[in-house]
């Protein structure tokens, strides 16, 4: 059509074009001419549009060229388009006849050498640390012992495999994998997903510390992980974190971010599981320090509890005994002295008074004494008669308070040391059938018949059980 309308205009320079005319000859001589390009820039405005179509803008410092990369395209570009990242495009020029425009329509696109993403990488780096993302303060500490392992990374290779023998051979623990692509332009959400999806736990057991693992490979490989949409994933979530991406040297937006960046994936899995045989040993260990505790304590408790424990009742009983055997020897001296004096009073005792008057008058009668000298006589041994007998009452009545103070002293001590005594205070004493008295328990077996004595009457009892280790004394009731 172009060679027509240009063979018209040879022939007259007046010819007329319509305006989409115009438009479709521009549009083909440039899809003619150019075809397909590749084109080195640095992408400047960067639309996605709600119906999946991306518009972007790539310019130099004299130029800017209008691109387009339909939805169908998106999703097989190897890195997400961002503002400010150097990249080289090829597509198809064309021109939009709408708005008179032409427009680049990209097919692929890759960065502009590894430089250009790392000035990208360190512009993100700065952009998300000053909001606050990095902070080393939000950063928590990984469980000690985790019951569930969630784990983020490719379902086949080499990492899921060495991440699964080595929390084997450390400590078998339950582990959930959640498959993902760790490269490409769908990787970046996937691995999001994952993160969240593990959080949200729905249907299945939430884990107790995440895993997101990748293997070595260029910056451009491991580009995903370095995706806003990952790295704020992974500092929104509520589940510890590590971070496996490459290798030692290979540094990514989601180490920073993590509350613990391993080495490498077989880091991780060491680094999250303890080694259970080290703590079977650890644990064993502590085992037998605490029963060498036990009994030591239990030994010095025991020790301490002989000391000051109550004596055997015969070890009670010996002391108070022994001062009643003294007392009870004593007894007759006072019993003695009672008698003696008694008989001294008899001895002391003067006769009947009749009797004395009686030989009185026969006295008299037998001198015929003078009236009134046997009068003056019988008044002064009359009088000397009360006398006698009102000493004599108060002699025998001090002598007697004294002897009885002494007997009822005696009595109380003897009563108190007693054996009825010793059983109104709470003892009991033990017979066996034939009356004897039970003075060890290790004497009796089970099924002896006993006689247990209170303090107000017997009762019998049979032995139930054989008594083993110390035996306990008998405390006195309160």
């Amino acid at each position: 059509m172009s060679q027509q309308f240009s063979s018209r205009a040879l022939k007259n320079n007046a010819y007329e074009f319509s305006v989409s005319e115009l438009a479709q000859s521009l549009k083909s001589t440039i899809e003619d001419t150019y075809g397909y390009v590749r084109v080195r820039g640095e992408l400047g405005r960067v639309i996605i549009a709600r119906s999946g179509h991306c518009y972007l803008d790539i310019r130099d410092d004299r130029a800017v060229i209008n691109s387009i990369v339909w939805k169908g395209q998106m999703v097989r570009l190897g890195i997400r388009p961002e503002e400010g990242m150097e990249v080289v495009v090829e597509g198809k020029l064309s021109t939009y006849p709408g708005r008179s425009n032409y427009q680049l329509i990209i097919d692929k696109m890759e960065p502009a050498g590894e430089g250009a993403l790392m000035a990208l990488f360190e512009r993100r780096r700065k952009a998300l640390a000053a909001e606050g993302l990095f902070d080393p303060r939000d950063k928590r500490d990984l469980p000690f012992m985790p019951s569930v392992i969630g784990v983020v990374t490719s379902p086949t290779g080499a990492v899921i495999r060495d991440i699964l023998h080595r929390i084997m051979d450390r400590f078998p623990l339950h582990v959930l994998v959640w498959p993902v692509s760790v490269q490409g332009n769908k990787a970046a959400e996937q691995v999001a997903g994952a993160i969240t999806g593990f959080n949200q736990a729905d249907g299945f057991t939430r884990p107790d510390v995440l895993i997101v693992a990748r293997g070595g490979g260029s910056l451009e490989d491991l580009w995903c992980f370095n995706e806003e949409v990952v790295v704020r994933a992974a500092a929104g979530s509520n589940i510890p974190l590590v971070s496996a991406i490459g290798h030692e040297t290979d540094w990514t937006l989601i180490d920073h971010v993590a509350d613990y960046r391993a080495p490498t994936p077989t880091g991780a899995a060491e680094r999250v599981v303890p080694v259970l045989s080290e703590w079977q040993d650890t644990i064993a260990d502590h085992g037998v320090r605490i029963m060498r505790g036990l009994r030591r304590s239990l030994d010095e408790k025991q020790s301490s509890l002989s000391t000051s424990r109550l004596p055997g009742l015969e070890s009670v009983l010996a002391g108070p005994q022994q001062r009643l055997d003294l007392a009870s020897a004593r007894m007759p001296a006072p019993m003695r002295l009672f008698e003696a004096k008694r008989q001294s009073l008899d001895l002391q005792r003067l006769p009947n008074p009749g009797h004395v008057i009686d030989m009185a008058r026969q006295k008299l009668s037998s001198q015929r004494l003078r009236p009134d000298m046997v009068t003056q006589n019988l008044s002064r041994q009359s009088g000397q008669l009360q006398n006698l007998q009102k000493a004599l009452l108060m002699q025998m009545e001090i002598q007697l308070d004294k002897t009885g103070a002494r007997l009822g002293q005696a009595g109380d001590l003897l009563k108190a040391y007693s054996c009825q005594g010793v059983l109104s205070r709470g003892y009991v004493l033990v017979r066996d059938g034939e009356g004897r008295v039970i003075r060890s328990a290790r004497t009796l077996v089970s099924g002896d018949p006993v006689t247990l004595t209170f303090a107000d009457g017997d009762r019998p009892a049979v032995i139930d059980k054989t008594a083993e280790g110390p035996v306990t004394q008998p405390q006195p009731a309160q």
